[in-house]
């Protein structure tokens, strides 16, 4: 394949096009960051408030609910990919390009329990698509699907800041391998676990060199049978969990289907409600329930002691119902609140005896984003990296395994609506007019 020219040309024109998608995933997530504290921190304080005060979502998620719901039945591309169906690569047109981004944008800053990766691949592929247009290179159904991958890779490498991520993720989302992939990746991940379990427990039990590469980073302190055995039970209750919200937010994208706009924003203002009952019931900010929880979730695991169980247990609940309702109503991505999820109870749990706070941490973020996207390769990759602490990896896999095999098990609920802009704000019964308009 590599002597062949035109897909010499396709690989030199997709490492050029990491360039703008780079630069465009880079202002994008800058300007969420900045909108995110200017909302959410800086106007609370110029009012007077050290943070928000309960009421505070009502109005910000009320513009959100209406705006994206004006989105959704007005712009081209329905504002991008409706979160409870997970991932998708591609699709994107460079038409769907403005809603994706202003959907996004009325979306994440505003406080939807949502995270900024699908935008990002929708903003990538289609961005890649759209240059492809502008210089006028051929467009076939595989040249297309190849670039708008590659945009798509280039914009999430940005995000999680590791072009491994990017990668490995994308694969899994496009289906590169079909369904022999997981039936060949789950018992490789499974015994290579394992594996990892035994040889580091011989290791630690004995003493004995092994001749192991080992360039003499400081290490985190082992795994113990504890953290092994806590894992067990914990991994298949967070799937449980997150599933659970999946299935709500596909029954909310549903309820959504049926009136869009007004129904959208009583699905914001009932995140918005979460947030309110969390700040009333716990006197915390609103902030913590609210938005994606990858700040959030920064501050957990730096500083667990400064969260009581009551906050744990309170924000769990809370922010899981107002992310199973921004699933199907809202535009944004699933990855950052499941990791958030999970990391919660991973905080909550590892005061159990022989639990260790990393390995809790570890093991729940793995289990929730692998139950959240059904993709348990990119999720040990992406939770490995994001701690960076190779003494975890096992339970990692472990959890992720578990995760997978239990929600495949489970029922999947009902199927994502089709969304029809004829059916937008309809009325049970209502019939359309001649005009093709409701």
């Amino acid at each position: 394949m590599l002597r062949r020219p035109e897909y010499r040309k396709a690989l030199l024109f997709c490492g050029l096009i990491g360039i703008p998608v780079s630069l465009i995933a880079f202002w994008f997530l800058v300007a969420i960051h900045q909108l995110e504290r200017l909302v959410w921190t800086d106007w609370p304080k110029d009012l007077g408030w050290e943070q928000p005060p309960w009421w505070w979502g009502f109005p910000l998620l009320l513009v959100a609910g209406v705006a994206v719901g004006l989105i959704v039945t007005r712009l081209p591309g329905r504002g991008g990919h409706i979160p409870a169906a997970g991932l998708h690569a591609g699709g994107t047109t460079k038409n769907a390009l403005a809603g994706v981004v202003i959907a996004a944008l009325f979306s994440l800053p505003l406080g939807a329990v949502l995270g900024p990766e699908a935008p990002l691949i929708a903003l990538g592929g289609g961005t890649a698509l759209l240059f492809a247009s502008l210089v006028r290179a051929p467009q076939t159904e595989a040249s297309t699907a190849l670039l708008s991958a590659a945009g798509a890779a280039a914009a999430i490498s940005a995000l999680f800041g590791n072009p491994v991520v990017g990668a490995v993720l994308l694969m899994e989302v496009a289906g590169v391998g079909g369904p022999q992939l997981f039936a060949v990746m789950l018992p490789a991940l499974l015994s290579s676990g394992v594996g990892a379990l035994v040889f580091t427990g011989c290791v630690h039990w004995t003493g004995l060199p092994t001749g192991s590469l080992d360039i003499g980073l400081p290490k985190a302190p082992p795994l113990d049978a504890g953290d092994v055995l806590w894992v067990l039970p914990m991994a298949p209750a967070l799937a449980l969990l997150i599933h659970v919200v999946f299935v709500g937010g596909r029954f909310a994208a549903g309820f959504v289907s049926s009136w869009t706009v007004r129904n959208t924003t009583l699905c914001a203002l009932g995140a918005a409600g979460c947030t309110a009952l969390y700040t009333v019931v716990t006197g915390r900010s609103p902030s913590e329930v609210a938005m994606s929880g990858e700040a959030t979730l920064g501050e957990l695991a730096q500083d667990p002691h400064a969260w009581p169980v009551g906050a744990l247990i309170a924000v769990l609940v809370f922010k899981a119902l107002a992310y199973s309702l921004c699933l199907g109503s809202l535009r944004g991505g699933p990855v950052f609140p499941a990791l958030f999820l999970g990391g919660a109870a991973g905080a909550l749990l590892a005061p159990l005896p022989g639990f260790g706070l990393v390995p809790a941490m570890a093991a729940g973020m793995a289990a929730a984003v692998t139950a959240a996207l059904r993709l348990p390769v990119s999720s040990v990759v992406l939770v490995v990296l994001l701690l960076g602490n190779a003494e975890t990896v096992s339970v990692v896999m472990l959890a992720a395994v578990a995760s997978f095999v239990l929600t495949q098990l489970l029922p999947q609920g009902p199927p994502i609506p089709a969304f029809s802009e004829s059916s937008a704000g309809r009325a049970p019964g209502q019939e359309p007019s001649r005009h093709g308009r409701w």
